[in-house]
């Protein structure tokens, strides 16, 4: 790729081309962040620097395949090939293989993903009589872990930490710091790590073994980071003792996309950069290049209000564009009605497709409205971040067979296949072979491998299964290192028994579970050709660990079909659609009733809803409800804060939804006041909620419908406009049967054609 420096501006090209000393870059949404990381990594490869004296982290496997491959595009593929760039846990793996003697650790250990980790956990608790106490959830148990992994605090130091269990007695989890010492002993006698454990492992090693910190800090002369912002304390810290010899550290990222602060991800290491690198470069990327002037501009005026940030005028030399679009709905089935129809109408005017529009929320729960909207349209959709391919329990089966292959302690794989196919161990058998291990603080592999088994009061039968199961482990084994990954998981699928398990019924069901496998087969094919091509390493041991580290955005391919996407904003960071739906900006829902406690609550659902606005290429609708179900009760939903403090000069809001819209000069007070209905007549308006020239009070009923009384049924007619309470406004077309069973056909301008029988629905007569 000839010239490649003249494809960059002005602000990219500086910070391409100075290389050397600590950079940070700041890169506004759509400013072509990865483009100054991948040329910048060219750059230095152009002017001499060995490629494996580069260390480049990602997050996820895509962004380091996408990066790698454009820059070899420049320098050439095998010198592209020798570069250390991947994510943070894949780069780390790489270097806890290599020194994980240090440790204690096999080269070949497992890494445990969150149902393995759960799993475990689940076991923990059952031994330790508290699985069946509501507090001790193994979701809740394990993200305590992690989170006290991510900030460095293993368990002997954790059960002193007076924060931590102070915060556990709270949520009455007393017996926190023992479940973690057992849950780091059983992993460690399995030889797994989870993926917390790839990063708190190469912050102990590094501690421990000033050599091995040496050799790596010498090694990578240039260190380059990207989505810095989304870091945290354990990844800093790793990236930090690393620059401390050469200091070329180039960090680049946007802190007001820092959105994973549930993850443990923490804004002050962007925020504090200047701070921790003395003398250091600050280039900022200003020009989006994905969105239209108005959608910059309405972004920039919402990101406006938080405190803390680093300060840019992000701009855009796009076409001007469509004001973003404002609709209120009567109730969250009418916003799913409403939006539904709006892409289809939308899609059909401009000769869109599907895979143009993205409907994006807070939450998983709000993705049925609107799956129910789009079958109802037979509008093709897909929702982001459902079942992972390698989650599906087909492939989990076979993947747990070659875990145990090639690392035989690995007791949750061997938990999970030792009777898959059945064979006849049954729940007793294992809860005895557990009991054992744990007795005598071996792997369940151990147990049943161990000459002293018939000793141990099983029975002959259950002896000669144990015994069978090993053998074809043990067989597996042998067989490995003289066959390629691809042939060895062939003869697993076959001689394990779970090729012949799914042919012998003939559902479609188990049709698809073997075209699963016969993808899984290719997948392994696919990745031991290409990096016998690139000369890097194809053992079965590294597509474990390449599956096992695989991202969200890894798995799952939003653009691979023509359909409608469906995701939550926290997963579409990244992605970009020509037009964008943001659903249910209401209080309580987006910022999210628990952000928004505190400041910095309020602040990262800002970003948040920063970022969601800048999906968007030409056109965003912004949508909430008037009423809300909330735990079965219909709830009055007043509208987000957000919608407020965006400057109305950007905004197209239509008559009707113009109750809730803010006006230029109210837009300061808006977000201090904290209040809806955007008037400032008295202290006691403060406490009231404008909608479409109805003043509720806060404790009144969220409801303005009432089953229409005998009298009143006889007012509605063919002709009469009314308003029901989850349809919005319709035409009564006819009536048919009689008192009091009478029944209409209405006309929603959203919702369509419905019957309803007049004494039951709640309706409001318009006219």
């Amino acid at each position: 790729m000839e010239n490649y420096l003249q494809q960059l501006n002005e602000a990219q090209h500086k910070a391409v081309i100075n290389t050397e000393g600590p950079s940070l870059v700041i890169a506004g949404a759509g400013s072509g962040k990865t483009r100054v990381l991948t040329y910048r990594i060219a750059y230095l490869l152009e002017k001499g620097i060995a490629p494996w004296s580069v260390l480049a982290l990602t997050f996820t496997n895509k962004a380091a395949r996408e990066m790698k491959n454009r820059i070899g595009q420049i320098v050439g593929q095998e010198t592209a090939s020798k570069l250390w760039m991947g994510t943070f846990h894949s780069v780390f793996a790489k270097i806890l293989r290599i020194e994980s003697e240090k440790l204690g650790y096999p080269s070949s250990f497992s890494i445990y993903d969150t149902a393995d980790s759960k799993s475990l956990i689940n076991s923990i608790l059952k031994e330790m009589g508290l699985n069946k106490e509501k507090a001790y959830r193994p979701g809740t148990v394990l993200g305590r872990i992690s989170a006290a992994k991510n900030d460095l605090i293993i368990p002997a130091v954790y059960a002193r930490d007076p924060q931590r269990t102070s915060a556990d007695a709270a949520a009455r989890l007393f017996r926190m710091p023992e479940i973690y010492q057992r849950y780091m002993r059983e992993c460690r006698k399995a030889g797994a790590m989870d993926f917390d454990d790839l990063l708190l492992n190469t912050n102990i090693l590094f501690r421990d073994n000033p050599d091995v910190l040496e050799k790596y800090q010498t090694r990578f002369q240039y260190i380059l980071v990207d989505e810095y912002q989304d870091t945290n304390f354990s990844q800093y810290l790793i990236t930090r003792k690393l620059a401390e010899k050469h200091k070329n550290i180039c960090v680049v990222g946007d802190d007001a996309q820092s959105i994973y602060s549930f993850r443990g991800a923490k804004i002050e290491n962007i925020l504090n950069f200047r701070n921790d690198y003395q003398g250091y470069q600050l280039f900022k990327l200003e020009q989006n290049y994905r969105s239209t002037q108005n959608i910059v501009n309405a972004a920039n005026s919402i990101i406006a209000h938080n405190d803390k940030q680093i300060k840019k005028e992000v701009y855009s030399q796009n076409e001007e564009g469509q004001k973003i679009n404002m609709f209120q709905a009567q109730s969250e089935v009418d916003e799913g009605f409403i939006v539904i129809n709006d892409i289809n109408d939308t899609r059909l005017r401009n000769q869109c497709q599907y895979q143009d529009f993205a409907i994006l929320y807070r939450t998983n729960a709000q993705s049925r409205i609107f799956e129910e909207a789009l079958r109802k349209k037979n509008m093709p959709y897909k929702i982001y971040g459902g079942l992972s391919f390698y989650q599906r329990k087909e492939i989990k089966d076979l993947l747990a067979y070659l875990r145990i292959t090639v690392n035989p302690r690995d007791s949750e794989a061997l938990k999970r296949v030792i009777n898959y196919p059945a064979r006849g161990i049954g729940k007793t058998t294992m809860e005895k072979i557990e009991n054992l291990a744990n007795q005598n603080n071996l792997s369940l592999w151990e147990v049943i491998t161990n000459p002293a088994l018939p000793n141990t009061g099983f029975n002959s039968g259950t002896l000669k299964k144990l015994s069978s199961f090993a053998r074809l482990i043990s067989g597996f084994m042998s067989q490995a290192p003289n066959m390629s990954a691809f042939d060895l998981t062939n003869e697993i699928a076959t001689q394990s028994g779970i090729m012949k398990e799914l042919h012998q019924e003939k559902s479609q069901e188990n049709q698809t579970r073997i075209e699963n496998l016969e993808e899984l087969f290719n997948a392994i094919r696919e990745f031991s050709d290409e990096r016998q091509e690139s000369g890097e390493n194809n053992s079965l041991v590294d597509f474990l660990e390449e599956v096992s580290l695989l991202t969200d955005q890894d798995n799952d391919k939003p653009d691979d079909l023509n359909k409608v996407t469906l995701m939550t904003i926290h997963a579409a960071k990244g992605l970009e659609f020509k037009n964008v739906y943001i659903v249910g900006v209401e209080e309580g829902l987006f910022p999210s009733s628990m952000a928004s406690a505190t400041e910095p609550g309020i602040e990262e659902e800002r970003r948040l809803f920063y970022v969601a606005l800048t999906r968007a290429e030409e056109r965003v609708t912004l949508t909430c409800a008037r009423n809300r179900y909330k735990y079965g009760e219909l709830t009055f939903a007043r509208p987000s804060r957000f919608l407020g403090e965006i400057n109305q000069e950007y905004l197209n809001i239509p008559a009707e939804s113009r109750s809730f819209a803010p006006t230029g000069k109210e837009t300061g007070s808006f977000a201090k006041k904290k209040r809806f209905n955007l008037k400032d007549d008295s202290a006691q308006e403060k406490k009231k909620f404008n909608f479409s020239g109805k003043t509720l009070q806060n404790n009144d009923s969220p409801s303005r419908f009432n089953s229409l009384a005998p009298g009143e049924q006889s007012q509605i007619q063919p002709g009469v406009i009314i308003e029901h309470e989850r349809f919005g406004q319709g035409k009564v077309l006819h009536l048919e049967g009689v008192a009091p069973n009478i029944k209409a056909t209405v006309f929603f301008k959203n919702a369509g054609q419905k019957q309803l029988l007049l004494k039951f629905a709640k309706l409001k007569i318009i006219t």
